[in-house]
């Protein structure tokens, strides 16, 4: 007797078919509007906090100037470069919006300023304490030695950012100019084989 072996195959279960039907383009399509829309408001957000800070700045550096003109100097420096940090973060949000791609480069630069602002400001405290203890100092050498070296750092990543988007460029710009030889030799022979037939022509004639 020949036995008949009947296999029954499962197909396998996607994981994500329950959101098929709730997923639709009109769906994916307002969910990245309202992304937009938050990225845009994020971007205002930043420039409006950015002003009301470097109005405050220059208001606080107004009435301590009188009293302490050192002081008062280094917290305008202060506050201005959290200025420049917010308005990194909005430049940022632009180039996402228009280009929607995030590069490294920008969030290196507001770690730069971060840590230079930290620097003053560790080193603004040191100099305005009255009692100032061998702890204390050995704590305010080795934060100066991290943000240092932190800064080091970010200063080499983006040299090193740079050289690598340099040759992309280079790549692009020997083969635009590639095209454009190429196309003048196929001119330049098309001109010649012109010449040749013009001269066959009068030979013949």
């Amino acid at each position: 007797m020949e036995r008949t072996v009947v296999t029954v195959r499962h197909s396998p279960t996607n994981r994500w078919s329950f959101f098929n039907g709730v997923l639709g383009d009109r769906t994916i399509g307002m969910m990245e509007a309202l992304d937009g829309f938050g990225y845009f408001t994020t971007g205002l957000s930043f420039l409006a906090i950015s002003m009301v800070l470097f109005v405050r700045a220059w208001y606080v550096f107004s009435i301590a100037v009188g009293s302490d003109a050192v002081l008062a100097v280094l917290g305008l420096v202060h506050d201005l470069l959290l200025v420049i940090i917010l308005l990194e973060l909005f430049r940022t949000t632009i180039n996402f919006l228009k280009t929607k791609v995030i590069t490294l480069e920008p969030f290196l630069y507001i770690c730069v300023i971060a840590s230079t602002r930290r620097i003053l400001t560790t080193g603004t405290q040191i100099s305005y304490m009255d009692e100032l203890t061998d702890v204390v100092f050995n704590r305010y050498l080795m934060d100066l030695g991290a943000n240092v070296l932190v800064v080091v750092i970010l200063i080499i990543a983006v040299y090193v950012s740079r050289r690598a988007s340099q040759p992309t460029v280079a790549e692009g710009t020997e083969a635009a100019q590639g095209t454009d030889r190429k196309d003048d030799g196929t001119e330049s022979c098309l001109q010649e084989i012109d010449g040749q037939l013009v001269r066959f022509k009068k030979e013949c004639t």
